[in-house]
């Protein structure tokens, strides 16, 4: 795996509250755990990306449909915020490896991904998570607008509608990015 340019492995919303949510999530969580191994391997960095809001969700108004009806605001403790962003015990970070917490979405929204991007000089990003339509999709379109060369591991994305996953991966993803299976990508 010859690279020309640095990149980075970015290992969006795995956490155990939002992977809860998939009917199986095994597979998944194994792929992204192979991955993660064979980017360690190959001195490839690892960003870890949480979604998550303070005690409160002071982030979170009536406008953003999503958010808000995942959060109960009045409810929304010190604790719930950080168990709700606990990455899956199968796939926690290393000592040292950086996990950014976004506010939105996408991986750029709220978030200082690009400052840390753009302070260790990475310009390829190989991207996983959960869900391909939503963290995957918006950050793909957001980094191909900034430029970043792209790479999305189609079976360590997951969406909880196949059908969407599938589309997204066959006729959307492929003219920003290169997709690519887990075995492909080791390769």
């Amino acid at each position: 795996m010859e690279q020309t340019v640095k990149t980075a492995l970015l290992v969006m919303d795995m956490q155990s509250s939002i992977l809860s949510r998939l009917p199986d999530n095994s597979a998944l969580i194994d792929k992204v755990s192979r991955a993660i191994a064979n980017a360690h391997k190959n001195s490839i960095p690892v960003i870890y990306i949480v979604v998550g809001f303070r005690a409160g969700a002071p982030e979170v108004s009536a406008g953003n449909k999503g958010f808000f009806a995942a959060i109960n605001k009045e409810q929304w403790t010190t604790e719930q915020a950080a168990q709700w962003i606990e990455i899956h015990p199968d796939i926690v970070p290393q000592q040292g490896e950086i996990i950014v917490t976004k506010r939105r979405v996408s991986a750029f929204t709220g978030s200082d991904l690009e400052v840390i991007l753009r302070a260790q000089g990475i310009r390829h990003l190989v991207l996983t998570g959960v869900s391909t339509s939503g963290v995957v999709l918006s950050t793909l379109r957001e980094a191909a607008d900034k430029d970043y060369q792209l790479t999305v591991i189609d079976d360590c994305c997951a969406d909880a509608d196949n059908e969407v996953h599938r589309v997204l991966m066959t006729k959307v993803f492929a003219r920003q990015a290169e997709v690519l299976t887990l075995e492909h990508w080791i390769k």
